[in-house]
């Protein structure tokens, strides 16, 4: 019978679909990149999703977040992902997470449960938590590398952790890796080396922040804010939501 997912089955066969219907996938960060992410899994008939990130919708994500417009604003990201999701596929079982994900919060998820973990947010203390747990727990993970302030979407990559060069995140990842003892990690990453934002006071959020007045964190405490463009982010996360599919249906063993 033909559904929302009939021709992505003409690729992957009728088992590899029940396989993605039957799985669930977590996403840390529902932003630039794991927004991306959760739409490409929902449309390619993932069953079961958890999505977390305690954020809510600023205008300056509009240029580049999928769940993001001038009607969004100030909406949490994952409420905003969850109907969206909802609109594709009805039938999806979505658990939402108004959480900022660190050591400190790490307790609210049995990392167990999940067939695929995708780490989409951007703080090292986070990315290190969700790895080392996602490993404990023999649950395969894939980490977004540094995707501000690049603007070639065609230098990313998928490699592990320790083939990465030039990336200033990844080689603090890999270092923190090493010294944890974990031996492999699968990554999206671009050896592109960084732009430097421009230093202008009237585009800064440094100045004139207009993050939602009820936000749990807003872009003042953050060490640096980069700028970003509407095609990296999103080439980023349709990369990650590659991976897992491919990996869960088998097509990448």
């Amino acid at each position: 019978m033909l559904n929302q997912f009939s021709r992505t089955e003409l690729l992957y066969g009728r088992e590899a679909m029940q396989r993605l219907a039957d799985s669930r996938v977590a996403v840390f960060g529902i932003g630039g990149v794991g927004g991306y992410t959760v739409e490409a899994l929902v449309r390619s008939g993932v069953g079961a999703l958890d999505l977390i990130d305690d954020d809510q919708i600023c205008l300056t994500n509009v240029n580049r977040q999928i769940i993001a417009t001038t009607k969004t604003v100030g909406q949490y990201k994952v409420d905003v992902a969850f109907q969206r999701a909802k609109d594709i596929s009805p039938e999806c079982e979505i658990r939402t997470y108004k959480t900022f994900y660190l050591p400190e919060t790490q307790d609210q998820f049995d990392f167990r449960e999940y067939d695929y973990v995708v780490d989409a947010i951007d703080t090292v203390t986070g990315k290190l938590a969700i790895i080392e747990n996602a490993k404990k727990a023999g649950v395969p993970v894939i980490s977004s590398m540094g995707a501000g302030n690049k603007v070639n979407p065609a230098a990313f990559e998928v490699a592990d952790i320790y083939e990465t060069s030039i990336c200033p995140l990844a080689k603090v990842i890999r270092h923190e890796c090493r010294k944890r003892g974990i031996d492999s990690l699968k990554v999206v990453y671009s050896k592109e080396k960084a732009i430097r934002p421009v230093e202008d006071m009237a585009i800064s959020c440094r100045n004139h922040c207009i993050c939602p007045p009820e936000a749990a964190r807003t872009c003042l405490q953050r060490r640096d804010i980069p700028g970003s463009t509407a095609f990296v982010p999103s080439v980023v996360g349709l990369i990650i939501a590659g991976e897992v599919i491919n990996d869960l249906t088998g097509r990448n063993a």
